[in-house]
């Protein structure tokens, strides 16, 4: 499995999508990360599957896409016409988990369960089987930019040990807070993807800092 770090997009210039595309692949970039949010399941508005498709055809990159939304499942053929590689969505916005992770991997897409802060490990002990991400939130969602819950490192290091046991290719995904000195932590916990944001695009140099985040994994 490739371990990575993932840009977030939330964090970039929304005026100039094309041009930071450029930027990221100079960089060495491979993923990406989208955040979706509605104005309901969390107080923010950012983007919907039509700015992702107008992106599309001027990259290659792996589009990680994460919805905060309620109810997602209307959207589904949306994104998978926008050319969205893996779909996430939240343990706590939806009421038939197995159903919509159904309807996504039917669209051809890669489906991710993403869990509040808040919310344990444990909810996902039977559905574990049925995804292909399982993406940890470090900070309540909504926002970029927030600082990083140290609790949520113990849940990072047990969804590893159930992943493990599961015998499957799942990836382990962390989003939240993340910089230079909290990046060591997800690492150390067994995380495979990190999501970072302002610490890749408010850095002097975005080469430099997206290299210095994914050399964690080397070391």
């Amino acid at each position: 499995m490739n371990k990575t770090v993932l840009p977030s997009l939330l964090s970039s210039d929304f005026s100039q999508f094309k041009c930071e595309m450029a930027r990221l692949r100079e960089a060495g970039v491979t993923h990406v990360h989208w955040d979706i949010m509605d104005g309901h399941f969390v107080p923010n508005l950012t983007f919907g599957p039509g700015v992702i498709a107008a992106v599309r055809p001027h990259t290659d990159f792996f589009f990680d896409t994460h919805l905060m939304v309620k109810e997602p499942s209307f959207l589904i053929p949306a994104f998978q016409n926008a050319g969205v590689d893996l779909l996430t969505i939240h343990w706590e916005a939806v009421t038939h988990v197995d159903r919509v992770i159904a309807e996504i991997h039917e669209c051809g897409m890669q489906a991710g369960i993403a869990l509040n802060p808040a919310t344990p490990a444990c909810v996902l002990e039977d559905i574990l089987p049925l995804v292909d991400l399982v993406l940890v939130m470090t900070v309540n969602p909504g926002f970029g930019g927030q600082q990083f819950l140290p609790y949520t490192l113990d849940k990072m290091a047990r969804l590893r040990r159930m992943i493990d046991a599961s015998g499957r290719d799942i990836v382990l995904e962390v989003d939240g807070g993340i910089n230079e000195k909290t990046m060591p932590r997800v690492v150390e916990a067994g995380v495979d993807w990190v999501v970072a944001g302002s610490a890749v695009f408010n850095a002097d140099d975005l080469k430099t800092s997206f290299s210095k985040l994914n050399g964690c994994f080397a070391s």
